[in-house]
C-alpha cells in the first residue's frame, strides 16, 4: 500500500509541475520577449537643382443667355487654345482636360444674369525657358485664366534617390554621435523607414487680355528635393 501511495504522490507531482509550466525548456531563455536594443535616428538628405519644366493649368470662361450658348462659346475658345498651344510646341500628350462646367451666373445681390461655361486644361511645358511665349500664345487665343506654375525637374526621380542617400548617411552620422557620447559602438541597420517629402510650390495669377501684359516672366529659381528616413542601427 504504501509503493502504490508514493507512486501516487509522485504523479501528483508531476501533474502541478506539468500546469505550472515548470521545467519547460522554450520559456526559460525568454530572449524574443526581449526589447531589442539599437539606436533609432531620422536622417534628413537634400539636393539643390534648378527647374527645367513647369505645369500650368489654363482656363476658359465664357457667358450666354442659356447654357447651350454659354457652352457653345467656350467651346469654340477653348478648341483655339489648345491649336494654339501645339502650334507654339507643346506636344497632344502634355494637354490634359480638368474641368468642364456650366451653371447660372450670378451678380450683384444674387440676381441671375444668365449662364457661365468654363473648361480647363492641364498644359505642361518640358522646356522652362518657353514657357513665357507658351502661355503668350494661350492668352491671345481666349484663356482668361491661369494658375501655376508647378515647377519641378525633368530627372527628379534621379534626385529623389540622391537625396535618399544623403540621409541615410546623415542618420548613421546622427547614431555615431549618439554612441559616441554614450560609449557604444554602431552596427549594422536593422529597420528603416522612409518618410514622404512636400509638393512643388504653387501660385495663381489672373491672365491679361492684352499681349504684352501677358507674357509672364517666369523664374526658375532653385528647388530643394528634401527625404527623410528613420533608421535604426544596432548597438555593438
Amino acid at each position: 500500500m504504501k509503493v502504490i501511495r508514493i507512486a501516487l504522490a509522485a504523479l501528483l507531482v508531476l501533474a502541478v509541475a506539468a500546469i505550472a509550466g515548470i521545467g519547460r525548456p522554450e520559456t526559460a531563455g525568454g530572449a524574443s520577449d526581449d526589447p531589442r536594443e539599437g539606436i533609432t535616428v531620422t536622417g534628413i538628405g537634400s539636393v539643390d537643382a534648378v527647374p527645367d519644366r513647369a505645369e500650368f493649368s489654363l482656363g476658359v470662361t465664357t457667358k450666354g443667355a442659356t447654357a447651350r450658348e454659354a457652352l457653345t462659346a467656350n467651346n469654340a475658345h477653348m478648341s483655339r487654345v489648345i491649336a494654339a498651344l501645339k502650334a507654339a510646341g507643346v506636344e497632344g500628350r502634355d494637354i490634359r482636360t480638368e474641368n468642364v462646367s456650366v451653371g447660372e451666373s450670378y451678380e450683384g445681390e444674387g440676381r441671375p444674369t444668365g449662364f457661365a461655361a468654363q473648361n480647363s486644361v492641364s498644359v505642361k511645358i518640358r522646356e522652362l525657358d518657353r514657357a513665357s511665349a507658351v502661355l503668350d500664345a494661350a492668352s491671345q487665343a481666349g484663356a482668361n485664366q491661369l494658375s501655376g506654375p508647378a515647377l519641378t525637374r525633368d530627372d527628379r526621380e534621379d534626385l529623389e534617390r540622391k537625396a535618399l542617400q544623403e540621409a541615410v548617411k546623415n542618420a548613421r552620422g546622427r547614431a555615431e554621435a549618439l554612441a559616441d557620447a554614450a560609449g557604444v559602438d554602431v552596427g549594422r541597420v536593422t529597420a528603416m523607414t522612409e518618410s514622404a517629402g512636400g509638393g512643388p510650390e504653387i501660385y495663381e495669377a489672373e491672365m491679361a487680355s492684352d499681349s504684352a501684359a501677358s507674357k509672364v516672366p517666369i523664374e526658375a529659381g532653385t528647388q530643394r528635393i528634401q527625404a527623410s528616413v528613420s533608421v535604426t542601427f544596432a548597438i555593438e
